[in-house]
């Protein structure tokens, strides 16, 4: 392990490929919004802001790194 990689932490936040409960279309949202994310297709909430990370409402189906 290097020096920079010590001193530069990685950051905890990340982008979910997230599938829709209702008409399962997939759609990316990030880890840490601040406001509530609807489905583009129908509407349905996928994600609702907590203190902090969002709570999912639908699969996460893959984590972008």
């Amino acid at each position: 392990m290097s020096d920079w990689e010590e001193l530069i932490p990685k950051p905890r936040s990340r982008f979910l490929r997230v599938k829709c409960p209702d008409c399962g279309n997939e759609q990316t949202v990030f880890s840490h919004s601040t406001s509530v994310v609807h489905c583009n297709v129908c509407g349905a909430i996928l994600a609702k802001p907590s203190s902090g990370k969002v709570v999912i409402e639908g699969e996460v189906v893959a984590v972008f790194e």
